[in-house]
Parts: structure tokens; C-alpha cells; sequence
């Protein structure tokens, strides 16, 4: 398995640059050749699942000199908690590319050329060690999705995809001063430069410069989750955005922020990060999200617009169990994340659909569609409450398991918790409901039902829906060491204090 994270991180590149032999006129070789290279990126990322051990922290990690004078290496590696988002994003990158295959018809080599340079992008914010490195990658993912919103996107294309670098950039700045006043510190502490994660591990910082600092990392992360109240960029990114740019957009992109958040926030910053007075404010601002999200998501009229302001809220349970800094709300935060990257890429993809068929988003345009669309009215159902948490389907551990994180945290944390999943279950049924049943329209009565290659978008997801719903137990083995890091960095000795295992004494006595 030597240099695999590498093999996983360049496959799309090269796909790209064979890509870009192939001559643009030849639109049906373009298509072809960019659902091999997204496939062949998915492939590539399968053979992680069978060799990672769960009792292990970073695996498959390559190291290798990038820029020696200034301490900065080619440092990739992921945990459990990496392992689940490259997986994520390797089969979402696949099912974007398959379902543009008759919704984009111009500049088509441009277009697909940008996913898979996103593509890349996304697989090295997940595998980075280096904060360099990882920056570098972060950086990278801004450009190709800013021109697949400004040159695919909506008539209000232009407006969403400069808001959206805007942004982003101003939220970038802020987090490399952050990462600067890191380095720095190693530096006046051990001597020699690096912008190693491990080796960063090991600088102390006083309260005041964790502080300053976490507040630097929070506008980066909190933008890129986004985290009311800097979500205003979402809605428009998504209504413009073509649809498989939302698909990545909510599926993966979402997640660097969350990620952000648990691989640096939380373990170089203890001391701020279990501050009360920050727990408050990011329970305080994840709160807000959630029922405000699903609030506004209740008086959409545009398709898009609704399930784009769901991801507000879907991500304020994220948030608010990164912060409740107990096994449960990690866990659940982190298994969330992946289940929010399948439902709301599902629902993205759902509003896709019928977007290619009646070229409208309006709520009030659609209904009866069951009747000319059962396969898909059912394939949106499943969707629909798998979003909003129901048994047997994925949403319903992930919500659980962060509904008692938040409980062990506050019980007033746990009571919006459970406002913010009946608003879910409100403004989903809602949908469902205008959309799928009563009077069919005229527009409507010759809707085709979904297509081979449809059914084939959805099909890993609903399986993956369904496997996480049902049989969860893989995912949580997967995550507990990785929980158990943040959880003893952030508070120290908690296990023992609540007379819990600790996977990673147990896994050190084992060994012995």
C-alpha cells in the first residue's frame, strides 16, 4: 500500500490531463472519458477501506521534503474520521460527473475538467498533515468551483459565484494568520520550522494567544460550513450553482468547515476550545442554525432554495455536537456529516430532475407526480426521511447520537435538538407533499419517470442510506479512536472520570 494516499489524491489530475487531449468537438469522447476518470477516482479510494485498521491513528502516511527552508513537508495521512470523508468524496465526485450527463452541453471539456480539479482539491484537504499543505489545498478548491458557478450556473450566476469567493477568501486570510502565529510559536518553542499537525501538537500556548487564534481558525471553518451567521452565501451559491456543483457543494465542500473544526480547532486549541464562554457562543450560533435553517427552509417557494436553507440547519447538528466535547456528540457530529452528504446530495440531485424536465424550481408548478413518476416519487420519499431522521434510514442514528451528546451537554441544547428535527420533518413532508401528490398539471402528464442512468445516480446512495441506517456499528468502530484523540485532548482524563473505556488505553494494553 505504498504511496496509495497519493495514487487516491492524483488520479483525477491525471484523468484531467488526459482530459484535455481529447479534443472539445468531440463532446460524446469528452462525457465518456470524464465518467471513467471520476469512476476511476472512486475505485482508486475502496482499497483504504480493506487495509485501514481501526486501532491505529494516521495510516498510509507519506512523507516526502516540499519546501525544506521554510519547515513545509508533503505530509499526507488520514484516521477514521479521514477515511470516512475520502471515501465520501470519491463516490460523490463520481455521482456529480454521471448526473451532468445531459444537464451541461456547452464548454463541456472546461466543465468537467474544473470537477475533476476539485476533485483533487477536496481528497488533500482531507489527507493533509501539513497545515501548509492542507491550505494549499483549501485555496485550490475555490477556483473550480467558481467558474463551475459563473459559467454553468443560473442567470444570477456571476453575483453568487463572486459572493461565494468573497467569502471564502476573507474567511482563508483570517486562518492563515491563525496558522502563522502557530508556526511562529513552534519556532520560538522547539527551534526549528514546521508546519507539521503533530508537530504543532506539541507547542503550549497561553490562554490568550488559544484565544485569538481560535477566533481566527472559527471565521475560515465557520464560513465554510457555514455557520449562521455567515451562511448568506449558501442560498445563492446553490440555487445558481448547476446541479451536481450544488450536489459537491452541500455533499463535500460543507464538510472542510466541520472538519476544520475537529482536526485543528479542537486539538491544538484545548484550552479555547473548552472555554465556556466559546461553548456557549457555538452552541449559541449552532441552536440558531438549526431551527432558523429549517424556519426559513418552511416558507421557500423555490425548490433549491429549500433544500439549500435545510443545510443550515443540518450542519447546526454538527456543530452543536462537536461542541457538546462528550464520545457521543463527536461521533454523532462526525457520522452526520457523512449522512447529510448523502441525503442532501440526494435532494439536490431529486430537484435536478425535474429541473432538466420542466425547467423550473417553483414549488407550486409541480404536484400528482407520483402518478407519472412513481419510481422517482419513491426514490424521493426514501430521501426525504432519510433526511429528516427516520428509522430505518441513516439520518435517524446520526440525529440520535447527537440529540444525546447534547443531552450529556445541556438538557436545553437536547430540547432544540428535538425542535430542530420536527421543524426537519415539517418543511420535508411539506415538500414531499405539494410535489408528489394532488392535482396533476397539464405541464406535468408527460414527465418521463427516471432513466437507467438516473436510477444508477441514486442507487449507492440509497444503499449507503440504508447500510448506515440499519447497521451502523462499522462506522462508529471507525470513528472511536479518532473521538477518543479530540476527547482527551480537549478534556483530559474524561473517560476515567465517567468510567468509560478508553480505546486508546485499550488499544495500548492489547498490544502489550
Amino acid at each position: 500500500m505504498d504511496h496509495i494516499l497519493s495514487i487516491v489524491l492524483f488520479t483525477p489530475l491525471v484523468g484531467l490531463l488526459i482530459l484535455l487531449a481529447i479534443p472539445a468537438s468531440n463532446k460524446r469522447a469528452v462525457k465518456w472519458w470524464a465518467n471513467i476518470a471520476s469512476f476511476c477516482g472512486f475505485l482508486v479510494c475502496l482499497p483504504l477501506i480493506t487495509h485501514f485498521d481501526r486501532h491505529q491513528d494516521f495510516q498510509f502516511v507519506e512523507k516526502a521534503n516540499w519546501i525544506p527552508s521554510i519547515g513545509a513537508t508533503y505530509h499526507l495521512g488520514i484516521d477514521g474520521y479521514g477515511l470516512l470523508l475520502v471515501e465520501l468524496t470519491g463516490l460523490l465526485g463520481f455521482i456529480a460527473v454521471l448526473a451532468s450527463w445531459k444537464a451541461i452541453d456547452t464548454r463541456l471539456k472546461e466543465y468537467y475538467a474544473y470537477f475533476l480539479l476539485l476533485q483533487v482539491g477536496m481528497m488533500g484537504v482531507f489527507m493533509s498533515l501539513d497545515f501548509l499543505l492542507f491550505f494549499v489545498f483549501w485555496e485550490l478548491v475555490l477556483v473550480p468551483m467558481y467558474f463551475i458557478i459563473a459559467i454553468w450556473g443560473g442567470p444570477r450566476r456571476q453575483y453568487a459565484a463572486i459572493k461565494f469567493m468573497i467569502y471564502t477568501l476573507i474567511g482563508s486570510v483570517l486562518m492563515l494568520l491563525g496558522i502563522l502565529t502557530l508556526y511562529f510559536q513552534h519556532y520560538s518553542q522547539h527551534q526549528f520550522y514546521s508546519f507539521g499537525f503533530q508537530d504543532l501538537l506539541h507547542i503550549s500556548l497561553s490562554s490568550g494567544v488559544q484565544w485569538w487564534v481560535f477566533w481566527a481558525f472559527f471565521i475560515g471553518f465557520a464560513v465554510k460550513v457555514p455557520m449562521f451567521p455567515f451562511h448568506t452565501w449558501l442560498p445563492d451559491a446553490h440555487v445558481e450553482a448547476p446541479t451536481a456543483g450544488s450536489v459537491i457543494l452541500a455533499s463535500v465542500l460543507l464538510k472542510m468547515g466541520t472538519y476544520g473544526f475537529l482536526r485543528f480547532s479542537l486539538p491544538l486549541l484545548p484550552d479555547a476550545a473548552s472555554n465556556a464562554t466559546i461553548i456557549y457562543v457555538m452552541a449559541l450560533l449552532s441552536i440558531i442554525a438549526i431551527v432558523y435553517g429549517a424556519l426559513v427552509s418552511l416558507m421557500q417557494k423555490d425548490w433549491k432554495k429549500l433544500v439549500a436553507y435545510s443545510s443550515v440547519s443540518h450542519l447546526g447538528f454538527c456543530t452543536l455536537g462537536i461542541f457538546a466535547l462528550n464520545p457521543a456528540g463527536l461521533a454523532g457530529s462526525m457520522l452526520q456529516q457523512i449522512n447529510h452528504g448523502i441525503s442532501t446530495g440526494m435532494l439536490f440531485l431529486i430537484v435536478g430532475v425535474v429541473y432538466e424536465r420542466r425547467h423550473t424550481r417553483e414549488i407550486s408548478e409541480y404536484g400528482g407526480l407520483f402518478k407519472v413518476m412513481p419510481v422517482f416519487s419513491i426514490v424521493f420519499l426514501i430521501t426525504a426521511l432519510s433526511s429528516m431522521g427516520l428509522p430505518p434510514l441513516n439520518g435517524f442514528i446520526g440525529e440520535i447520537t447527537v440529540l444525546k451528546g447534547a443531552y450529556e451537554a445541556s438538557i436545553s441544547w437536547a430540547i432544540w435538538v428535538g425542535v430542530g428535527i420536527a421543524l426537519g420533518a415539517a418543511y420535508l413532508l411539506w415538500l414531499y407533499q405539494r410535489t408528489t401528490f394532488g392535482e396533476l398539471g397539464d405541464k406535468n402528464k408527460l414527465l418521463p419517470d427516471l432513466s437507467i442512468r438516473e436510477m444508477a445516480v441514486f442507487a449507492p446512495l440509497l444503499a449507503c442510506a440504508f447500510w448506515i441506517g440499519i447497521y451502523p456499528k462499522p462506522f462508529f468502530d471507525i470513528m472511536e479512536r479518532p473521538v477518543a484523540q479530540v476527547v482527551e485532548r480537549v478534556r483530559p482524563g474524561y473517560y476515567a472520570a465517567h468510567n468509560l473505556p478508553n480505546p486508546l488505553a485499550v488499544t495500548v494494553a492489547s498490544k502489550r
